[in-house]
């Protein structure tokens, strides 16, 4: 490996961790999509949800889970590392004092201002209407998320500085429960069916924050406001916050001018890129998001502590796992992607015509993955040294390209075009920052990242090749019927795990034990369960 066992196991083994979580969370986000998919298909009412909810989404990765998170956890990592505990938490109650107050004025304008935040973000509805005005109202609804989120993520923050990941990385389960429940329960009896999943959004945020309260109060933090707006840590955090607003939420950034161009486009292109985004966001969150989340608070302590050696290996290895992962991934969405999109999102409203136009946006959103999951890690690396303006010049050159290719691409391409500029200005954006942290620490060694990324590669492709041979005998074998599909499903992932898994032993590929100890805190976990 690139670094000693200790550091390698502590970064895999909290990413183990946020992992599990994200991944019991992406399954509840998977039956969620289900049964929206069941009730409102493709339809000009599961548009508008999308829109109105992609809004306090976009504002959740700007301000909560990414400025926020990306200029407290470096400052409160610093805290805790050089002047102790006590000082660390007084910090803390003065960010959540003054959070709390710009949340609130930011919830009041987002409800007021509705009706022109939609027509920005969806400005092919039209500026009236009852497509509109069904956006407007559901923008309404769900907008005080932004604040209940917010306050998630700063928690979560000081809980990963401690630490501890486990609850932090619960709380999005409880988000999709929200969701899932309110939909069953409010659809049926609702004038306007689609309230039932703005209604959910609002739940779940509720139910996230409470969470999280419980574990903070346990660390020794008080929820007692303190007013201190003159204390120094302020504004170091005023200056790493303002670009880090924009760079932090690139990816969800150009989402939101997709989404502002597909609404040119036939209706059901906005469903069709988002059921095809849910699909990539598994691994994406699964792996890259845990590895990022869990490698922030450890590359923050070395560099408050000028550890510089250590941070170059911790951030080189996690580079190396986050390609061994999301490669083959990206591999088995392409070949699988119409048999899981069929399976899981094919069934009421949504028809066989939506998931031949989700499936051909999942192939372009796939085809970026590498470079999503590169990016997230990369970008801890530089907010972990408190340099948010490199990432932030590669967010508007990779915003800059999505905008321009998205234009270009839609014409001829349609929804699918949008997919590929995505993928495209995260590749740019990917090489950008990998040049710039080059120079910025030389002895990050990115030959050995390059080597495992080609070992990856070649271990990907014969999984790939296996997985479509074993899918034409499946085929053959058995019938059209959902069990079956089902049954086939299982069978291709456990095959291609197994192939990719035994060429990567092949090829010598060290990062199987860093997988292997991702697993590891999972058994201690499973086991505190049951006792």
């Amino acid at each position: 490996m690139l670094y000693g066992d200790s550091e390698r196991k502590q970064v895999s083994r909290a990413a183990g961790v946020v992992g599990f979580f994200t991944f019991i969370s992406r399954i509840a986000g998977l039956v969620r999509d289900v049964v929206v998919a069941a009730m409102f298909g493709s339809s000009a009412a599961a548009d508008a949800f999308f829109v109105a909810f992609r809004i306090p989404n976009l504002l959740r990765s700007l301000f909560a889970e990414g400025a926020l998170t990306i200029a407290f956890v470096p400052l409160f990592t610093e805290y805790l590392t050089i002047k102790g505990k006590d000082n660390a938490f007084e910090l803390a109650r003065v960010v959540l004092t003054i959070l709390s107050l710009i949340l609130s004025a930011i919830t009041v304008a987002g409800v007021l201002f509705a009706p022109w935040i939609v027509s920005i973000q969806a400005f092919g509805f039209g500026l009236e209407g009852s497509r509109h005005d069904l956006t407007v109202l559901l923008t309404r609804i769900t907008f005080p998320y932004i604040f209940l989120i917010s306050i998630v993520a700063f928690f979560m923050g000081i809980l990963n500085s401690l630490k501890h990941f486990a609850a932090p990385a619960a709380a999005p389960i409880l988000l999709n429960l929200g969701i899932i429940i309110c939909a069953w329960l409010f659809a049926p009896v609702l004038d306007e069916p689609v309230v039932s999943l703005a209604i959910g959004v609002l739940v779940g945020g509720v139910l996230q924050v409470l969470l999280q309260i419980p574990w903070v109060l346990r660390s020794g933090f008080r929820l007692i406001p303190l007013w201190q707006p003159w204390h120094p840590a302020l504004k170091r955090m005023g200056i790493l916050i303002l670009p880090a607003i924009f760079g932090a939420a690139v990816y969800q950034f150009n989402q939101f001018v997709g989404t502002l161009l597909a609404s040119f486009l036939e209706e059901g292109s906005i469903s069709w890129l988002y059921y095809a985004d849910r699909l990539v966001q598994f691994p994406l969150g699964v792996f890259a998001i845990a590895l990022s989340t869990a490698s922030l608070p450890s590359l923050s302590v070395c560099a408050a502590s000028n550890d510089m050696t250590r941070f170059c290996k911790i951030i080189s290895s996690a580079l190396s796992l986050v390609f061994f992962i999301s490669i083959p991934s990206l591999v088995g969405l392409i070949v699988m992607g119409q048999l899981l999109i069929s399976v899981i999102f094919e069934h009421g409203a949504f028809d066989g015509w939506s998931s031949l136009m989700t499936y051909r946006a999942l192939i372009f959103y796939s085809i970026g993955l590498w470079a999503f999951s590169g990016i997230k890690v990369m970008v801890s690396g530089f907010y972990a040294l408190q340099d948010t303006k490199t990432p932030l010049k590669a967010a508007g050159l990779a915003f800059i390209i999505n905008a321009v290719l998205g234009i270009f691409f839609m014409r001829k391409m349609g929804h699918i075009g949008l997919a590929l500029a995505l993928s495209s200005a995260a590749t740019i954006q990917f090489f950008f920052l990998a040049v710039c942290l080059k120079k910025r620490i030389i002895d990050i060694i990115l030959g050995d990242i390059l080597k495992t990324a080609v070992k990856t590669i070649i271990a990907s492709a014969i999984m790939g090749c296996g997985l479509i041979i074993f899918e034409y005998f499946l085929s053959e074998l058995m019938d059209a019927s959902m069990i079956f599909q089902i049954f086939k499903i299982i069978i291709l992932l456990l095959a291609g795990i197994s192939v990719f898994m035994f060429m990567a032993k092949l090829l010598r590929c060290n990062e199987l034990d860093s997988v292997l100890d991702m697993f590891k805190p999972l058994a201690g976990f499973l086991s505190k369960v049951r006792e």
